[in-house]
């Protein structure tokens, strides 16, 4: 972490962090992400966890003021309204004040909860927040078992892309192809009006993105229905090294706040999710590949969210050292590591969105399980370059992964919240 008298850098991210609070949330930036996003906020909090302890419990705060009965945090809170943003709540038709997608995210509010309690400048107040949290943090993981795992093979589900939060990522062509085209929203997309087209998901895309809509706001979003009618169904390697990562996190947390029944019940969770992890391992690409749940077969992708089982220290050494060489050898191809798609494949796009741009935030993710697997010089490396990139670049949404250059939206959030952690 940088000092402020040494790096002018870190004056900026907190100035950008402080000019997107919305009185206690954060917007990813402004216009072009005008509400509260799920895994956002929890980069966010760790953020301005590094400066202003009460406000980043704050974030986490409105986050899972927002949770559903049965336990879902949704990926999208609606505050207040605005036409910057498409879709917006009278899309979802979710009935909450505030108004609220249906779709989750990946599920890094625990580990976010965590970092917070565990470096807390006051800790009789994380205390006492935890003491409150705790059982909403159970519940959560819970429905991510009971809802997205009904069948229990140690994997849970995604069925939109939205919710992988790599929407467009090349994993995705084939399960997002059966989607079909037609929908019942009138589509107005906005981010194309802030954003380079050329940066964004193809119209295409959100045609299928906004059918899913359609189909799971038809069974009123109902955790059962919307699975069993989902045409978009699948095991993404990213969300579910998220969610183990968070199971760790959850039961390092419940030795102090939970019972003996509930680290008995977290533990199994993590034994069940962590034999499904493994199961996803391809030796051949040297990573980690998602699973097509309505196809049963292996996705032959390779995407950043590969590297993620080493966040949730979920590669053996043998695949941590394959690992690595592949990340090296993708930093020989793209000189500004990780691009969010093989560099050179052939669907690679560097500045098309999750088809190849660096992300600060998975950049993050990846060198904390580098170091946490023992390769704690290329996670150094990681961590090094994704700081030289943003000051280089500026706080941008995200990054080309051959020339450094920012891309998408600026004064970017995580990208700044990410900057005071690396």
């Amino acid at each position: 972490m940088g000092d402020t008298e040494t790096d002018p850098c870190v004056a900026v991210a907190r100035d950008i962090l402080r000019a997107n609070d919305r009185g206690g949330y954060t917007v990813p930036t402004d216009r072009l992400y005008p509400f509260q996003w799920n895994w956002d906020s929890c980069f966010v909090a760790m953020g301005w966890a590094t400066f202003d302890e009460r406000r980043a419990w704050r974030e986490l705060g409105l986050l899972l003021e927002s949770q559903w009965d049965d336990g879902m945090v949704p990926s999208v809170i609606f505050h207040a309204p605005s036409d910057d943003y498409f879709p917006g709540p009278a899309v979802y038709a979710v009935p909450r004040t505030p108004p609220t997608s249906g779709t989750c995210n990946p599920p890094v509010l625990t580990t976010a909860v965590r970092r917070l309690h565990d470096t807390a400048g006051d800790p009789a107040a994380a205390a006492d927040q935890l003491a409150a949290w705790f059982p909403k943090l159970v519940v959560n993981h819970r429905w991510w078992r009971r809802a997205r795992d009904p069948h229990g093979i140690g994997l849970v589900a995604t069925l939109h892309p939205w919710e992988t939060g790599m929407d467009n990522s090349p994993a995705w062509d084939a399960a997002l192809a059966r989607v079909p085209t037609d929908t019942e929203t009138v589509i107005r997309r906005r981010d194309t009006s802030h954003v380079d087209p050329a940066m964004r998901p193809h119209a295409e895309d959100y045609q299928r993105f906004i059918h899913l809509v359609d189909r799971y706001r038809g069974v009123g979003w109902d955790a059962a229905r919307t699975y069993a009618v989902a045409p978009f169904r699948v095991a993404d390697v990213g969300t579910n090294a998220i969610l183990l990562r968070a199971e760790h996190d959850l039961l390092a947390l419940a030795e102090r706040y939970g019972s003996e029944a509930d680290r008995a019940e977290i533990a199994g969770r993590i034994a069940a999710l962590q034999a499904g992890v493994s199961r996803l391992w391809d030796a051949e690409r040297g990573i980690f590949t998602s699973y097509d749940l309505i196809a049963d077969a292996p996705i032959p992708a390779s995407t950043c969210a590969g590297f993620l089982p080493l966040f949730a220290h979920a590669a053996s050494p043998e695949q941590v050292a394959s690992l690595a060489e592949t990340i090296r050898e993708w930093s020989r191809r793209a000189p500004w590591p990780v691009a969010s798609a093989e560099p050179g494949g052939a669907s690679f796009e560097q500045r098309r969105y999750w088809r190849g741009p660096v992300w600060a935030v998975v950049n993050w993710m990846i060198a904390e399980g580098l170091i946490g697997q023992g390769e704690a010089e290329l996670g150094a490396m990681v961590r090094a370059r994704t700081r030289r990139m943003i000051a280089d670049a500026g706080f941008s949404e995200y990054f080309d992964p051959l020339t450094g250059a920012g891309l998408g939206g600026e004064r970017f959030s995580w990208t700044a919240a990410i900057y005071l952690l690396v």
